[in-house]
């Protein structure tokens, strides 16, 4: 990538990082996206934020496009573009910025995957031994259905997080926001034993302060998390296409399903904004409109 490119890059996401304060994940996703459009624009000879131009951009969607890349991946290239090129005019990196008159692709609403009530009591009751690892196991689900938490923030909790009488759990989402969620019975049940016996069979158990260890007394990983979901979902018979996040959907869905209010899902989801959390509003009506064609004479 050509210095100037690169100069300009790390400068914008310096300011991410220090005034918006995104979260690690999140830096690298718009590093690795706008990495891949500096560098297609450095092999093409164009090598200055003066030289990209609106066409300039364009091609480049195009060429993603071609790569069979999704519309949203697309939608998503053009955000990170946009945002580049607007802290580059206001610290005065260049004069203009060529992606004002771009408009965004339209995208069909797409609805994530959520579980039946009964699917998630059978995904949950999947890890049925007492050993340590399924004590472990069943405890990372409930958490992840009670609490509608992020595999990234069920991974982070650690002990003095956990509120008094295990009623809360205090979670850090993106950018290191934290909320207070509650958690329900039966959730709070299978942490406890988790807590108290399983856990405390592994080594360094009393030093470590995180919560979900592995066999070696290390803090359990993203992957290995998605892993132990994966597999109670094969064991429950639920397939290969459930994730973290599916309980995650399931547990908003359930929510405005049972009458809770929007506001206080987005809350407990740690939305940033109540559009994010609308999604779920239109799953709803789809649970309905499925319901009325189902049951209703003339459906």
């Amino acid at each position: 990538m050509h210095r100037n490119f690169r100069e300009g890059l790390e400068d914008f996401l310096q300011a991410l990082r220090v005034e918006a304060g995104l979260a690690i994940n999140s830096l690298r996703a718009y590093s690795a996206a706008l990495g891949r459009f500096l560098i297609w624009c450095d092999l093409r000879g164009v090598r200055t934020w003066e030289d990209i131009s609106a066409d300039t951009v364009v091609d480049y969607l195009a060429a993603r496009r071609a790569e069979n890349m999704a519309e949203a991946t697309v939608a998503q290239d053009l955000t990170s573009i946009r945002l580049l090129m607007a802290h580059l005019v206001l610290e005065r990196f260049t004069a203009r910025n060529p992606t004002e008159l771009l408009s965004a692709p339209k995208l069909g609403k797409s609805l994530p995957h959520v579980l039946g009530i009964e699917d998630v009591d059978r995904l949950l009751s999947a890890p049925d031994g007492e050993g340590w690892r399924d004590q472990r196991d069943r405890a990372l689900l409930e958490v992840l259905y009670a609490c509608g938490a992020r595999v990234a923030e069920a991974i982070a909790l650690r002990t003095e997080t956990i509120g008094p009488s295990m009623e809360t759990l205090r979670l850090f989402g993106k950018g290191s926001k934290m909320r207070v969620v509650p958690l329900g019975g039966r959730a709070r049940d299978a942490l406890s034993h988790w807590m108290t016996d399983g856990r405390m069979s592994l080594p360094g158990a009393r030093t470590r302060s995180e919560v979900f260890l592995t066999a070696r007394g290390n803090p359990l990983d993203r992957t290995n998390a998605w892993r132990r979901v994966k597999a109670a979902a094969l064991r429950a018979g639920l397939g290969s296409s459930i994730s973290p996040h599916t309980l995650r959907h399931s547990f908003a869905t359930h929510l405005l399903m049972g009458g809770a209010d929007l506001r206080a899902v987005q809350e407990m989801l740690g939305h940033a904004s109540i559009r994010t959390t609308e999604i779920y509003t239109h799953m709803d009506e789809e649970e309905i409109e499925s319901l009325h064609r189902l049951h209703h004479p003339r459906g």
